[in-house]
């Protein structure tokens, strides 16, 4: 469980998580443990929402990669289909999620993640499609009440680092599957995507 969100605004994008984990309905302390959710890929920074086991996968599969570029929908596609194929062939205790919808044709990842990358953000959905936004987005948990907080924060006076700040903080103060402390990271926007 978690929440993460990006904010883009200027030349910058924003990505800021909370860092509770969860061990079924035991919550450690966070000064006695924090999951970090953000992971620097390349000149991206990814975040990720959903089974803990995937940071292991994640950090293990990405060490085999030579050069990772998250520059765009396409890139970020290319990018999760290598990586659903490595899964099934590398990782056998990964099992296929039907999902909600038993009927439908597509794989589900049971997770998601949210990419800042100096082309924008993008949300990786569960059954990997890939979605641009133009100004914020916000995964896991206590998304939603992310999403609400930076509804009305988005073109106040406020820095983009301040805005993803107190989104997190909003998911964290009603998500009880949220918490810890707030981990944020920076991404310059290439020339001509401010």
């Amino acid at each position: 469980m978690s929440v993460i969100v990006a904010v883009r605004q200027g030349k910058q994008i924003v990505i800021a998580a909370d860092t509770q984990d969860n061990f079924g309905d035991l919550r450690p302390p966070p000064e006695n443990h924090e999951a970090l959710k953000l992971r620097q890929v390349g000149d991206a920074v990814l975040g990720c929402s959903g089974w803990a086991l995937y940071d292991d996968i994640f950090g293990h599969y990405l060490e085999k990669q030579k050069r990772v570029v998250l520059r765009d929908r396409r890139s970020i596609f290319e990018f999760f289909v290598r990586f659903w194929k490595q899964l099934h062939r590398d990782y056998p205790f990964v099992n296929d999620q039907p999902g909600k919808d038993a009927d439908s044709p597509f794989a589900n990842l049971d997770a998601s993640f949210l990419v800042a990358s100096p082309a924008g953000i993008f949300l990786v959905s569960a059954n990997m499609s890939v979605s641009e936004f133009q100004q914020y987005y916000a995964i896991g948990s206590g998304g939603d009440y992310a999403l609400g907080a930076m509804h009305v924060l988005y073109g106040g006076e406020e820095t983009p680092a301040a805005m993803a700040e107190r989104a997190v903080r909003a998911g964290m103060a009603y998500d009880a599957c949220c918490g810890g402390r707030v981990e944020t990271r920076t991404v310059a926007l290439r020339r001509g995507k401010s």
